[in-house]
């Protein structure tokens, strides 16, 4: 199958959702935690979150155009400052998913979906106590993409927990031995396994 700009344009709406959605391959599967004074706790799923830098210590999500749709993610991030990252477990998938509903401002996805909400030291946003692998994350800009009218959300670092059983002598993170799943398109989530661990690629590896 070869498809040009035109044949894409062409096809069913859904059609083409589900496969420009797939066609970058698995994605992390996060549930997005946040607080607003006036409305209370919010949490949803999302599959766009991206490493932005190691020092500091950024991390990026994309938020939908906002347009004339709510989007209490980002109006509360915008209000709080704060927000968290909550990896996405092998056994409570259905219950996440279900955060992508959309439920009336003020309306509590946690409740709602069946998480309970947890509260670390004094940070400012929820977490997803049934996660093993979680992220405060501090609110430093956005930056947004005229070509579609998504917002790249850029936020910093500031809480970090996790199993210690899930990191190796090297400091990578094994997702396998987490249990957390990836997700393909908008509803197809597939299981981790790490297949190979290489080294630090270099030049001088390269023999003629």
């Amino acid at each position: 199958m070869h498809l040009n700009t035109k044949d894409i344009e062409d096809m069913h709406p859904i059609r083409r959702i589900n496969l420009i959605n797939g066609i970058t391959g698995i994605k992390p599967a996060n549930l997005i935690g946040t607080y607003s004074p006036r409305f209370g706790e919010n949490l949803s799923i999302f599959n766009s979150l991206v490493h932005l830098g190691s020092n500091p210590a950024l991390i990026g999500f994309i938020l939908r155009p906002t347009g004339d749709v709510s989007r209490n993610t980002y109006e509360n991030i915008l209000e709080s400052g704060y927000f968290t990252v909550n990896h996405v477990h092998h056994s409570f998938i259905d219950e996440a998913h279900k955060t992508s509903a959309k439920f009336d401002q003020g309306v509590s996805e946690f409740e709602k979906c069946g998480f309970q909400p947890e509260y670390i030291k004094d940070f400012a946003a929820p977490f997803v106590a049934e996660s093993s692998i979680k992220m405060g994350v501090k609110f430093e800009e956005e930056v947004f993409v005229r070509a579609n009218g998504t917002r790249l959300i850029v936020g910093s670092l500031v809480e970090l927990v996790l199993p210690e059983n899930c990191i190796d002598d090297k400091g990578y993170l094994r997702l396998d031995k987490a249990n957390d799943v990836g997700i393909g398109g908008l509803n197809c989530y597939y299981s981790l396994k790490r297949v190979k661990s290489l080294g630090y690629a270099r030049v001088s590896d390269f023999q003629d």
